[in-house]
């Protein structure tokens, strides 16, 4: 029963991985070299992180 759960859980993780590869391609950066993409993501996740926290130190001093 545990490996059908791996089974499974591998074909939704590949799936999910294949979906995210075609957002690459439908914003045009399917020839872009690997290590720009990967770079950029990363920038993209980190200020995306700083948004959050920024958001919510805001709300905080608004409840104040």
């Amino acid at each position: 029963m545990a490996r059908v759960m791996t089974s499974d859980a591998r074909k939704k993780d590949t799936r999910e991985k294949i979906e995210l590869g075609g957002l690459i391609v439908k914003a045009g950066l399917r020839y872009e070299k690997r290590a720009l993409l990967l770079g950029a993501l990363v920038e993209l996740s980190r200020r995306l992180k700083s948004d959050e926290g920024e958001a919510s130190s805001q709300s905080d001093a608004e409840d104040v």
